[in-house]
């Protein structure tokens, strides 16, 4: 017999090769169950009912400690509040869905947005994470660079929304966030929250390409003054993401 033969008919090698076969069927197995965490049972477009998990069946719960305090318990029965907004161009499952609403609140294709908690996030020691430069220690605008505080923001329609008031960074990345803007006028005026993502900063003015002018004053809204939550973050996101789709009706027409 040769070297690593342990028979005439098996060796070392044969052996080696049947282990990892039996590994990766059980990797991929696991991995599959672990997926289906979060977003799972699914539940059928035309009825109220839940689908069956497929093949494998759903994991075990399993209950993670937050850094913060408390815990959450994953795969759980919880149930999204959001209503969809939305309905099927043709009457067959799986067809595309389309608005029925105002598309860049319901929460639909690019505007759609997670149920993140509703507190903000945190640092270390606890603090807001995110928070206006104002409150935010230690971090200012360098003097060889231009602060956008006092330019006046634009829509994709070239007109101007209203000025930078002040701006929003993350403590931890140490960078900025968002700005925020001071849009409408009167008693419609308002403060609102642009991210960062979203703006073209220029020498003298700021352009912002996914909504128009007239949209920011429909831009959600933070409950605290000062502090922004998870959930304010997702919403105000899927805005400008539902903007870039549904800001003009000629977005949703193909490109040829």
């Amino acid at each position: 017999m040769g070297t690593g033969a342990i028979t005439q008919y098996v060796d070392v090698a044969q052996i080696v090769l049947y282990v990892f076969w039996i590994f990766f069927f059980w990797l991929v197995v696991y991995l599959t169950v672990e997926s289906k965490r979060e977003g799972f049972p699914l539940e059928a477009s035309h009825t109220d009912k839940r689908l069956l998990p497929g093949i494998l069946p759903m994991p075990k719960p399993k209950t993670y400690l937050l850094p913060h305090g408390g815990s959450v318990t994953v795969p759980n029965d919880k149930v999204s509040p959001q209503v969809l907004k939305a309905q099927e161009v043709q009457p067959w499952g799986g067809a595309p869905i389309e608005p029925t609403g105002n598309p860049m609140l319901d929460g639909v294709g690019p505007g759609a947005y997670a149920d993140r908690a509703d507190v903000p996030d945190q640092m270390l020691d606890g603090s807001p994470k995110i928070v206006p430069l104002a409150a935010a220690k230690g971090f200012s605008i360098p003097k060889q660079d231009r602060s956008p505080i006092g330019m006046t923001v634009y829509g994709a329609d070239d007109e101007p929304a209203g000025p930078v008031t002040e701006i929003w960074v993350d403590q931890m990345e140490m960078m900025i966030r968002f700005l925020e803007v001071t849009t409408g006028t009167g008693d419609a005026k308002r403060q609102v929250l642009v991210p960062i993502n979203f703006t073209r900063i220029g020498r003298n003015d700021i352009t912002v390409r996914a909504i128009l002018a007239r949209h920011f004053a429909s831009i959600p809204g933070i409950r605290t003054a000062g502090q922004i939550t998870l959930l304010e973050e997702e919403k105000i996101m899927a805005y400008f993401g539902g903007g870039t789709l549904y800001a003009t009706p000629d977005r949703q027409e193909p490109l040829l």
